[in-house]
């Protein structure tokens, strides 16, 4: 339990028999959304580009409920390769998580190459939609289920020097909608979260930037930086278990409170 919470609901058998598809699983949010996700009972293949997500998944000592997966999203066989392998290793999928993306910004827009624009809408908008398509089928005939892809401050706000972030994060919150609504009577529930977390990327501005990061820490109205698996990891959890069963098509900020104008 986090140390801030007074109290939690869920306990350690919360999701237990789901079975969750998380990218970018090795560190960071995804990391932490996985913990929250074990924690809770549920098994996740964990899918990222580094082959250390086998250590990783190793760390978490879950009865081998952590089953680690190396692919790369950039390589367009892998989306069926990473639905195939949860319904190998775990039986089927229930959930599915896109929160995997790469990126070489932050960057002056005119500064953004062709590259830079394809290396972030390959790994996010293109990886979450031909992920989401290839898990459907099976969410179908399994009599439902919950997509959450994750969204940024960065596009729905705008943050400067980070144009196509923005945009890719954009596009996603964009095909997460128009799912949702045709999936609804599939009884697919898809919803995006936007984090503000001590995410390695967010650690990383901390250091090469304190000056520009405590400001933005100050006007947080919570005060604080997010925990990736307390904060974002338990909002996660929350939307892929029955408590929200009927939340649908929604952009939920978890950012302490610097989303409320959007």
């Amino acid at each position: 339990m986090a140390q801030h919470a007074e109290q939690t609901y869920w306990h350690p058998r919360s999701l237990t028999g789901l079975r969750v598809i998380v990218t970018g699983a090795a560190r960071g949010v995804g990391r932490g959304i996985t913990a929250a996700l074990l924690e809770r009972g549920a098994a996740v293949l964990m899918v990222d580009r580094n082959p250390g997500v086998a250590d990783v998944a190793a760390d978490f000592a879950a009865d081998g409920r952590a089953v680690p997966l190396a692919a790369d999203l950039r390589d367009r066989s892998s989306y069926q390769r990473i639905v195939d392998e949860a319904v190998q290793a775990l039986g089927g999928i229930d959930a599915l998580i896109n929160n995997a993306i790469a990126t070489n910004e932050p960057k002056p827009f005119p500064d953004i190459t062709v590259d830079d624009f394809d290396l972030v809408f390959d790994t996010g908008p293109r990886a979450t939609f031909f992920l989401m398509q290839a898990a459907y089928p099976l969410l179908k005939a399994a009599g439902g289920g919950s997509i959450v892809n994750l969204g940024s401050g960065s596009g729905t706000g705008g943050q400067t020097q980070w144009g196509a972030y923005a945009a890719a994060k954009e596009a996603i919150r964009g095909m997460s909608k128009v799912a949702a609504l045709e999936w609804g009577i599939d009884n697919i529930r898809v919803n995006v979260v936007c984090p503000f977390a001590n995410s390695d990327g967010v650690a990383g501005w901390s250091e090469a930037f304190p000056d520009v990061y405590n400001k933005v820490v100050k006007s947080v109205p919570l005060r604080r930086v997010g925990d990736t698996h307390s904060d974002i990891g338990a909002m996660v959890a929350y939307l892929v278990s029955p408590d929200a069963s009927y939340m649908t098509a929604q952009t939920i900020h978890v950012d302490g409170g610097t989303g409320t104008f959007r």
